[in-house]
This record gives structure tokens, C-alpha cells and sequence, in this order.
């Protein structure tokens, strides 16, 4: 189709595609990359003219995870809209392009003792983050990534720009479109510019760590964390085979985390030890095909003893982790939802190998999935943004 490629090229900067843009195992036909929302913009009127079906990619740490397209002919590179617009140090406000890296972000604005609340193990861009809802540790003090989403710049399938939100973290006006494309992985438009809400990084920084050697003395060590009056940054526990470590972060003026440190210990009533640094794992994923499991926090117990002897890493001050799974995928996933009401959760598959994605549902049982299924045609109605990627096939 020599006239589209003109088109787009036209547009931005644009190559074929080769074997390591495809998409879950889909190959598509170009890679452009724009550097500015004008330029996204102009790619969506082409691929709505022609009926292109295009996937926006950041650095492609996330790409495997939810289902394959069911086409792809353009990927959209968004990694040239890097730019880091604003940074409003009196408002705790960042204002930056979808591309930019989170590392990057971190560097930029960490002289001003300020922080972006965004620490997933994956050091992606900040529109994969938003798109995918990715975060870790920190979910515990700051929220989930929508919580710190305050304003957004997208452009729909049709190439129209649109606003939703802005810079003042009080704003709550009108349908907040910023919260509905938060973890919508790419099926509702394409992001190009997030507005941040930042928080100040803490003068002080210790972790506490417990060796734990049963799922009860797991679930008792974050029971005592969660209904103390001490306001820990985050709680995290690795675990495998029966046993594992709950770790706490706590952060506060440099006076007062030894205190803190010492009212943690009591409370733990173990070997606890406390130190400057965090246990190696601290925000990693599991190795393996990786699930992303959702549970009651007084239902540890029964989570831990259903996962049996796999790995699990996650927040179980939040109900939320991830568990890595070495084989028999399919059997795993299909008795994991078996036992979910007994954990009061759900299972999702982020990114599993070719053989199992066949037998899977990926997202499993979800409510509210007719909504979801309107607001996809209402934004995309010629599905031409990530289709199928999403739950129930959006």
C-alpha cells in the first residue's frame, strides 16, 4: 500500500517492521515514531482513513503482557515523545511526554527532593506504566498509578486531541477520561503527555525484615503492621515453598525512623532485623510465566496455601502480588480461579509462553464487562487501537 506508507511517512519518521516489533507474536507492517502529539495525531487520521490497526509501544517491557492483536500494521513508537514539559516544584506537579523513562523522570526531578510515586520492577516508560497500571512497593503510601494521574493528553482512533484533567491535583470537574485509559493497555487511545501529582522523598529510609515459616506467621506479621498506628511505605513479602520474609520499608524524618524501626521490631515479636538497604528481591517479579493475583488482606492465609509451593511476591498490605509460575501454566491458572473465592481475589495471566496463551483466558471472569465493552466502542468504534489485547477481547 504505497499511498498509506507516503502517508505516514508524511507524518513522521517511519521503517518496516522487522521480527522484534512484533506484538505478541503478530508482525506489523511499520514502525513510526513520532515526537509530538500533532504528529500522533496525523497517524491516526491515516490509520482511520485506511482502517489501520496500530499498537502504541514505550520501551516494550510490557508488550507481551495481555492478549495477542488480532491485527496489528502499525506499532507506534512513542519513546520520542520524551520531553519532560514542566515541572512545577511548588505544586508537586510533573508534566511529561508518555515516552520519557521512569528512571529518567526519577534523575530529573530528584534534586528538588521530590519523587514520582511509580516503582514498578520494569523500568519502563511512563505511558506503559499508565497504560498498563504497573507499579510496586510504594502502591502502599502513594496509591495506585490512577491515583497519581491528575491530568492527561491522548489522541483518540479518529486523531482528534483530547484534554482530560489538569495541573491541579484538586481538580475535579467533569468525566475524568485520565482515570478510564489508566491500565486500559492501549485500547482507548494513545497517550502522549501525563500530568503528575509528586510527593517529597523522606529524609529517612530504613527496612525492617522477618523470616516467616508458615502462612499463619505470614498473615499475623502483616495483621500487626496493618492495624498498628505505624504508617509503613510499604509492606512486601517474598515467599516460596512454605516459608518466606515480610519486609517493611519506613520512611520519616532522620531523627525519628530508628524509633519507628524499634516499634516495628516489637510489633513483629521475632528475629526481626532492620537495615539501610532492602532485601535483594525488594520489587522484583518472580521468575517464570507471571500472574497477577488480587485478594482479601485477611485472606493471606488461604492465598498462601492455595499458591502451594510456587513463588509469590507482592503487597499484602494492598492485596496484591504477583506469583511466577515454572510449568503447567494451564493447570496452575485453572485451579488457582477455582480457589479464588476462598481468597476472595482474582488470577490474571501477564504474559505466559505461546503454548499455554492458547488454552488461557488471560483476564478471567471480570465485572462489569459490558461497560467496558461501550466505552470501547463509544472511544473506538472501528477498533483500530491494540484490538483484542484487552479483557473480553476489547
Amino acid at each position: 500500500m504505497p499511498d498509506v506508507q507516503s502517508e505516514l511517512e508524511r507524518a513522521c519518521e517511519l521503517e518496516p517492521a522487522k521480527d522484534a516489533d512484533a506484538v505478541v507474536g503478530e508482525l506489523p507492517q511499520w514502525v513510526v515514531r513520532p515526537t509530538t502529539t500533532a504528529q500522533v495525531a496525523d497517524i491516526m487520521r491515516v490509520a482511520s482513513a485506511h482502517d489501520l490497526a496500530v499498537v502504541a509501544r514505550g520501551a516494550g517491557t510490557k508488550l507481551r503482557w495481555g492478549n495477542r492483536p488480532q491485527r496489528v500494521d502499525v506499532v507506534l513508537d512513542t519513546t520520542g515523545l520524551d520531553a519532560l514539559v514542566e515541572h512545577a516544584e511548588g505544586d508537586l506537579i510533573l508534566v511529561t511526554g508518555a515516552g520519557r523513562r521512569l528512571e529518567t523522570i526519577q534523575q530529573d526531578i530528584s534534586a528538588s527532593g521530590q519523587q514520582l510515586g511509580i516503582d514498578p520492577a520494569r523500568k519502563g516508560t511512563v505511558g506503559g506504566a499508565v497504560a498498563t497500571a504497573s507499579t510496586g512497593p510504594l502502591r502502599l503510601r502513594h496509591g495506585a498509578v490512577r491515583d497519581l494521574v491528575i491530568g492527561m493528553t491522548f489522541v483518540r482512533a479518529d486523531g482528534v486531541v483530547a484534554h482530560s484533567g489538569g495541573k491541579v491535583v484538586k481538580n475535579v470537574a467533569g468525566y475524568d477520561l485520565a482515570k478510564i485509559m489508566t491500565g486500559s493497555y492501549g485500547t482507548l487511545g494513545v497517550i502522549t503527555e501525563v500530568a503528575f501529582r509528586l510527593h517529597p522523598i523522606p529524609q529517612g529510609r530504613r527496612w525492617v525484615s522477618v523470616e516467616v515459616d508458615s502462612a499463619q506467621q505470614a498473615h499475623e506479621a502483616v495483621q500487626a503492621l496493618v492495624h498498628s498506628q505505624v504508617m509503613a511505605a510499604a509492606i512486601e513479602l517474598d515467599w516460596s515453598d512454605g516459608r518466606g520474609q515480610v519486609a517493611v520499608q519506613i520512611v520519616g524524618h532522620a531523627d525519628g525512623v530508628d524509633a519507628i524501626c524499634e516499634e516495628v521490631i516489637r510489633l513483629l515479636a521475632r528475629d526481626a532485623e532492620s537495615s539501610t538497604e532492602p532485601p535483594s528481591w525488594w520489587g522484583g517479579e518472580p521468575a517464570g510465566a507471571l500472574l497477577k493475583v488480587t485478594y482479601e488482606i485477611g485472606a493471606l492465609t488461604q492465598l498462601l496455601e492455595a499458591i502451594g509451593s510456587l513463588r509469590f511476591r507482592g503487597s499484602p498490605g494492598v492485596g496484591t502480588g504477583l506469583l511466577g509460575v515454572s510449568d503447567a501454566v494451564v493447570d496452575v491458572v485453572a485451579n488457582l480461579r477455582r480457589e479464588s473465592a476462598r481468597f476472595g481475589g482474582s488470577v490474571v495471566v501477564l504474559d505466559a509462553p505461546e503454548e499455554a496463551r492458547g488454552e488461557l483466558d488471560l483476564w478471567g471472569p471480570v465485572r462489569g464487562l459490558e461497560l467496558m465493552r461501550s466505552v470501547k466502542q463509544r472511544f473506538d468504534p472501528g477498533r483500530l487501537l491494540s484490538p483484542g489485547r484487552f479483557v473480553g477481547g476489547i
